[in-house]
């Protein structure tokens, strides 16, 4: 792991900074538009898909982060994390943006959106010398709820594309349908002991993403 310096501290603080200001962007237009009688779920798409699209394509450099040894967090999990986002948003929603009028494309950018608030949020005040409590509680219990609505949600629009294909497209897409399972586990599991690390009283993983 690349040693810890000024520069690689100050360009993760403004790195997570950043992140988390472009979720709240995400979080705001997906809730203003399932609120809004005049534009309503089925429209969250054309809201905020596109600034969606490219804020989750920008967490890309995260793999890089994992591979040079600029953070600590596994790059298995860090790929496979940004991959099957990558695939929802550049390979369901963008070509099939009719299925996006579904509830679940909304309630998926809910899950994304606050777990990512939370999670810039914590790594940014984190690496500034800040630790407020809430942030620590939200970003190790909120993925309880969080992450079965995101994995149902995401599963679920795949699954609805595939109703649109035809093979050799329909079975690919069962195919990861069928990885989605043993995937999700080992995203959870990761985050249970992080947790137990950190709500346990274990060795702060402050500096990880």
């Amino acid at each position: 792991m690349a040693s810890s310096s000024p520069l690689r501290t100050g360009y993760l603080i403004l790195y997570n900074a950043i992140s988390a200001a472009a979720w709240s962007v995400v979080l705001y237009r997906t809730i203003v538009s399932c609120v809004d009688a005049d534009i309503g779920f089925q429209y969250t798409y054309f809201e905020v898909g596109d600034w969606t699209r490219y804020t989750q394509t920008a967490a890309c450099l995260e793999i890089l982060h994992s591979l040079l040894g600029i953070v600590r967090a596994p790059v298995s999990t860090t790929l496979m994390q940004v991959a099957s986002r990558l695939l929802l948003v550049w390979g369901i929603a963008y070509p099939f943006p009719f299925v996006t009028q579904a509830p679940f494309y909304a309630s998926m950018l809910v899950a994304w959106s606050v777990t990512e608030v939370i999670r810039y949020s914590y790594f940014a005040t984190s690496l500034a010398g800040i630790q407020p409590s809430i942030l620590t509680f939200l970003r190790y219990n909120t993925f309880f709820i969080l992450y079965p609505l995101g994995i149902f949600s995401e599963c679920s629009l795949i699954f609805i594309t595939s109703k649109f294909l035809q093979p050799p497209e329909k079975y690919i897409l069962y195919s990861i349908l069928a990885v989605y399972v043993p995937g999700s586990y080992t995203l959870y599991t990761y985050m249970m002991k992080q947790r137990s690390k950190v709500m346990g009283g274990g060795k702060s993983t402050k500096k990880t993403q």
